[in-house]
């Protein structure tokens, strides 16, 4: 049985005024691009749309925007991102006051945990929201990497309805679809922008890419290929797309962080698109300078976006 959730579901970025407000109008010019170019859902408050930066006004007027614009068309997902169990209830059910459809939580993360206290964090979670949870799998950003078994479990018992992936262990991946693939109504996506090719043969349910944000239409493309059985077709979507993540190589080293770099890159591909103002990042974070802007231009025309 597929699942609601599937398909192309990227986590939408959070455009800023140059004054470094929450741009409404770009972030409602984007939603309408994403859904134009075919995503089956829209993730709200992930890593992409720098949500550790947002104050809970700010991440209110993010799910209200995109929701309005939405209007229901496709599922929306929210990131319900804090630190500790009560607080992530509280966020949770806030957001699903705004319109979520489905809430998206880590581990804890600051507070030192374990893998029994992960089990018992998840369930307290399921039994608080009345929409689908899903558990995301970031240990760059928690330090503690989902156990295969306790993720297995959690699905069987009905806790989960699925796992969003970006923990970069394609093993502990592959074994996770291989033990989850006879669970109706499961979803197990990849956060991996360059090998959703592969991870959809392997039996993923979809993708959350941040670079989905650039160019939904070919991710869009890629998993419709794939679900048609045509492999090439899908392979030859993905290397075009390896060759857009490039943008994300672009910031000079050492002058922005990480973190900055990579985001910058997707607003900085948008700015260009029109589809948003500018490519501020939240503060302490830089943004892009020209000459970055423009290398991205540069990969944009080679791509044949612009």
């Amino acid at each position: 049985m597929k699942s609601r959730f599937h398909g192309v579901i990227p986590p939408v970025v959070t455009p800023r005024t140059k004054d470094g407000a929450i741009d409404t109008a770009s972030l409602e010019r984007l939603t309408k691009y994403l859904l134009e170019g075919g995503v089956a859902g829209l993730f709200v408050l992930g890593s992409s749309a720098e949500v550790p930066y947002l104050t809970n006004d700010e991440r209110d007027t993010v799910v209200r925007t995109i929701a309005g614009v939405n209007a229901g068309a496709v599922p929306l997902i929210a990131g319900a991102n804090e630190q500790t169990t009560a607080r992530v209830i509280d966020e949770g059910r806030r957001l699903i006051g705004l319109g979520a459809d489905a809430i998206v939580a880590t581990s804890q993360f600051y507070a030192i945990s374990d893998a029994r206290e992960t089990d018992t964090h998840f369930r307290a979670l399921h039994a608080a929201f009345d929409v689908p949870l899903f558990a995301y799998d970031v240990p760059v950003r928690t330090h503690f990497k989902l156990p295969l078994d306790m993720l297995v479990t959690l699905a069987q018992d009905g806790v989960l309805a699925g796992v969003k992936d970006s923990s970069g262990d394609d093993v502990a991946f592959r074994q996770l679809l291989l033990a989850t693939k006879d669970i109706a109504d499961f979803a197990v996506f990849t956060g991996h922008e360059v090998v959703v090719d592969g991870a959809l043969l392997s039996g993923a349910h979809g993708v959350v890419p941040g670079l989905g944000n650039v160019d939904p239409a070919a991710y869009a493309a890629l998993y419709g290929a794939t679900q048609r059985g045509d492999y090439a077709a899908a392979a030859r979507e993905q290397d075009r797309l390896a060759n857009l993540f490039n943008i994300v190589y672009t910031p000079t080293p050492g002058r922005v962080s990480p973190g900055a770099g990579g985001l910058g890159a997707f607003k900085t591909a948008l700015m260009l698109l029109g589809v948003i103002d500018t490519n501020l990042m939240s503060a302490p974070m830089a943004q892009l300078n020209d000459n970055e802007t423009r290398a991205i231009r540069l990969v944009l025309e080679h791509n044949g976006l612009l």
